[in-house]
This record gives C-alpha cells, structure tokens and sequence, in this order.
C-alpha cells in the first residue's frame, strides 16, 4: 500500500462489489458515471473504485475460466468478502443494497414501491416484501449487466423486451434465487417455452428445443423456435450459467 493511502473497509468494499454485479463487464473504468458516484459516495477516486472492480474481477469463476486474470493486487479481505458474497447472494444482496441506500440517505424502501395489497394478498410482511423486490431488482440488474441487455437467444438488444429468468426455479432452489450463475436474459416467449420445459440449454450451452414444438409444423413455430435449435446461446460476459443448474434443467424440466 503506497504511503497515505486509506484502507479499504468491509461496507466500501460491500458497495463495490454491488457495483461489479450491476455494471457490465467493459464498462468498469474510471471514466463511469456509476463509478465516479460511488468514489463520491465513499470518498475515494473514482480510479481507485475502478482498480477494486478489477480485483473483484479476479475472483470470478467465469472470468477465470475465459482466461481473463483481472487486477493482481487484490487484497485477504477483498477474497474474503467475495466469499461472503458469492456464497450467501440472498443476504448479502439484500445488505449491500440497504447500505446503499443509507449511503444514498434513502430508505430501502423507495427503491422498489411497495402495494399494500400484494402485502395482504401474499400474507406476508411489509419487511419480508420488500426484501424481496429489493433483491428481485438486483437480480434482474447483475443478469442484464452480464448479458449486455441482450437476449441469450434471439440476440434481441431492449430491456423492455427481456425477462431475467431461473435455470433452477424460484420455488426449488432458495439458496440460488439470486446466484447470477442461476440466471439467463431472455426474450418473454422463450422464457414461457424454458419455464414450462419446451426448450432448454445444454451444459455446453446450446439450444434444445422440444419434438413437441419440432413436429408442429406452423411456420411461426419453425421461426420462433426450430429455427434456433442446436445453435449456441449468446454468452455472458461474467456469471456463465452453472453446468450443474443447465443439467437440472435437461433432466428434470425438458420435454425431449
């Protein structure tokens, strides 16, 4: 550490790592807005901000395994709190986003708008919902971020237009509802097909669509689906899709 340099501590290194979640991948340079305002936020420059993101970026499985290295000089407690992280996405999503708010002087819950009704209806608390949509909404923004807004499948390039769905259901797998490796960014159609197991990915990372769908000869059917059987998805540039959830999904989900 050069001479007068600040250590980093645990709650600025929580909101960088939020940061790394929610940025796309070659956007994590110092000329960011989002970078500049959490320098800003934390007091730190925005250069700084940026090389932390790098050494993030070195923990990263996916990165790793793209031959992709990342900074060299990160630090015990960055390891350590990418751990705590990578391993308990459900808390500590939740947490970094309350501390940002704090930072941000907002309360948790003007980040997502919470109906009164949906509380009553679900039969649960306001706190329980709100933790919910908050966490939602870091999910959907890490999967967009790692996709580029971009659908694995069609290519299609609006976020309006795409769902950030789970390989491994919401309702099976509570420990991955927020793991990014869980997710994939995808138009609303193929979402429906994926959802109810008429087309799935392979661990390779190619498409499959179903002989249900296959021998339907309607010409829509041929376009919207045959048309992009056994071809690869568009990969993310971090966060790959877990081999192990893609299988879950080949074997439990797919209608072959």
């Amino acid at each position: 550490m050069k001479v007068g340099q600040k250590l980093w501590n645990k709650e600025e290194l929580l909101l960088a790592i939020n940061l790394y979640c929610k940025l796309p991948f070659g956007k994590m340079h110092s000329r960011n807005p989002d970078i500049i305002k959490l320098a800003k936020l934390i007091g730190r420059t925005p250069g700084s901000v940026a090389l932390k993101l790098g050494n993030f970026a070195s923990f990263d499985p996916s990165l790793i395994a793209r031959g992709i290295k990342g900074a060299r000089n990160a630090s015990k407690l960055d390891k350590s709190i990418w751990d705590e992280f990578y391993n308990n996405w459900e808390q500590l999503a939740f947490e970094s986003e309350k501390l940002l708010a704090q930072y941000e002087r907002k309360k948790i819950e003007d980040i997502t708008p919470i109906n009164e009704i949906e509380i009553n209806k679900l039969g649960i608390t306001r706190e329980q919902l709100v933790k919910i949509r908050v966490n939602q909404s870091f999910f959907r923004k890490t999967i967009l971020a790692s996709y580029n807004n971009t659908c694995c499948i069609t290519g299609i390039n609006n976020p309006e237009l795409l769902i950030c769905g789970h390989i491994k259901p919401w309702g099976i797998d509570e420990k991955n509802r927020l793991n990014p490796r869980n997710g994939i960014a995808i138009n609303a159609l193929h979402d429906k097909a994926f959802e109810n197991g008429l087309i799935t990915i392979t661990p390779d990372y190619k498409i499959k669509v179903s002989s249900i769908l296959k021998n339907n000869k309607d010409a829509t059917i041929e376009i919207f689906f045959s048309f992009y059987d056994n071809k690869q998805i568009i990969l993310p540039s971090r966060f790959l899709p877990d081999k192990s959830f893609l299988e879950y999904h080949n074997k439990e989900r797919f209608r072959p």
